[in-house]
């Protein structure tokens, strides 16, 4: 089977990024985006996915991480789509359940190519605004926001319908957060497998 691999660049007058993906990788990372959190979770993305993953990003952090994030996304979509090909063979749908000590979510994937990305708060209280003001970090904060920017931006690109499930939370973000992108990298990675049985694209049209 041929190599489903995808070297991505993109240059802006905000950002100036590299991204090299291996689908089926071993889980090696070499991340460097200026941003300390998202760098770990993107190794960790990498790890539970198996996918060896090279992200090399500069951008204007003087400003705000907003750009670097969301590009960084972008790019990596982009990736994941051209790596992808004409999608032959692929599972398709991927799901997965991740706990972090008090925090559980779920995750569910669609290579669909009908983008869409729903967040759902299925937990026994309202969470939705203590979510919005939360953030990780010192100098350079990372908020639950950002995780939502960054995965809209990741899902549009790659053409990838996707729910993410908040199933508890403790009140840390730091595990929320990193629950979040484990169980996106292995619902991917599932839904990114080749499924031996099948013959052509997993759709009735003919075309994903």
């Amino acid at each position: 089977m041929k190599k489903r691999e995808a070297k991505i660049t993109r240059k802006t007058k905000e950002t100036d990024i590299i991204v090299k993906l291996g689908i089926d990788g071993e889980g090696n990372a070499d991340v460097k985006t200026g941003i300390g959190f998202l760098d770990h979770m993107l190794t960790l993305f990498a790890k539970h996915g198996f996918f060896d993953l090279s992200v090399a990003a500069k951008g204007d952090l003087d400003v705000d991480i907003h750009h670097t994030n969301e590009d960084v996304g972008i790019t990596l979509g982009n990736a994941f789509k051209k790596a992808l090909g004409a999608k032959k063979g692929i599972k398709r749908f991927g799901d997965s359940f991740v706990p972090m000590d008090g925090c559980l979510v779920r995750v569910v994937a669609d290579i669909s190519n009908r983008p869409s990305l729903h967040v759902h708060y299925k937990t026994k209280r309202g969470i939705e605004n203590l979510l919005a003001n939360l953030a990780i970090g010192d100098n350079v904060k990372y908020s639950f926001v950002n995780l939502e920017q960054f995965a809209q931006a990741l899902i549009m690109n790659a053409g990838i319908n996707m729910h993410i499930e908040i199933l508890a939370f403790d009140k840390d973000l730091h595990h929320l957060i990193e629950a979040i992108f484990k169980a996106m990298a292995r619902a991917l990675d599932e839904a990114t497998q080749i499924d031996k049985r099948a013959k052509g694209v997993p759709s009735t049209k003919g075309k994903l």
